[in-house]
């Protein structure tokens, strides 16, 4: 799995930028990483238990924790922190940015959330 080798936080922007040592460089948006957060609170236990997340278009993120050598921790500006992002979904939210936004655009429809 590859590591990331620079995470950069753009307050002003709202971007997490990071690289991977495979070549692979993204920019996450601070409402694309809070409506993914891996927390329970957001995915639930188990798939029919996540809860789609609204109302986070003007999300920031206020810091970065690392943890250990395997993941960060994000304290977004609503107050959330309890998710784990491992390097591993962190690369999977990186490739899998386009259709994973899509998706999260469609649900929002579907529950009638306009943004």
């Amino acid at each position: 799995m590859p590591q990331p080798v620079e995470i950069k936080l753009h307050q002003k922007s709202a971007l997490l930028e990071i690289s991977f040592g495979d070549g692979i460089n993204a920019s996450l948006s601070a409402e694309y990483l809070r409506v993914y957060s891996p927390s329970a609170e957001v995915k639930g236990h188990t798939p029919d238990q996540a809860v789609l997340q609204v109302g986070k278009e003007n999300i920031s993120i206020n810091g970065i924790e690392p943890v250990g050598n395997y993941a960060i921790k994000l304290v977004f500006s609503d107050g959330h922190d309890t998710g784990l992002y491992t390097w591993k979904y962190l690369y999977e939210l990186a490739v899998e940015q386009e259709s994973k936004w899509q998706d999260y655009l469609e649900r929002l429809e579907e529950a009638g959330y306009k943004k």
